[in-house]
């Protein structure tokens, strides 16, 4: 059984909201990140305010994300331009 990527309302927000190039390509890496043994592979653990999420960097896009090890799903928790989405 695989890992399960799920959106939180606020990231379909963001996701819809980002030009459909670069939302096509961010829908692509996390239909990749589904395949992955271990999505932390790719990914780097955040701290301080930010600690227990993970970010993943798709050009100029960061995605934040949740791991919840016993569901198998990568919780995307918000998308945004990496100038914006720490903030």
């Amino acid at each position: 059984m695989g890992w399960r990527i799920e959106l939180s309302r606020q990231a379909e927000k963001e996701l819809a909201a980002i030009n459909k190039p670069d939302a096509l390509r961010i829908a692509k890496y996390l239909a990749e990140l589904e395949k992955l043994q271990d999505p932390r592979l790719r990914g780097k653990a955040l701290s301080a305010n930010l600690s227990g999420l993970w970010r993943y960097r798709i050009g100029d896009w960061r995605v934040l994300c949740r791991i919840e090890d016993g569901c198998l799903i990568v919780l995307v928790v918000q998308i945004g331009h990496r100038s914006t989405v720490y903030g």
